[in-house]
């Protein structure tokens, strides 16, 4: 996939505030998390998959550049 189809479907939040290094961050955690929380039961709460994908990738980005 070409960089500018992988920042076309990030959400505005991290289009507009996050630098390139830091989207290809939340894109891989985002991928992962929706692989890994696929089950309902995995997840804390009721949150759904996406809830839970962009919390994780937020904390990876929060992770990775602190």
């Amino acid at each position: 996939m070409s960089p500018g189809k992988i920042r076309e479907n990030l959400p505005e939040s991290v289009k507009d505030n996050l630098p390139s290094h830091a989207q290809h961050i939340y894109r891989e955690a985002h991928d992962n998390a929706l692989k890994q929380y696929k089950v309902p039961e995995k997840r804390r709460g009721k949150t759904s998959l996406e809830e839970t994908a962009n919390k994780v990738a937020w904390a990876a980005v929060k992770t990775e550049i602190s």
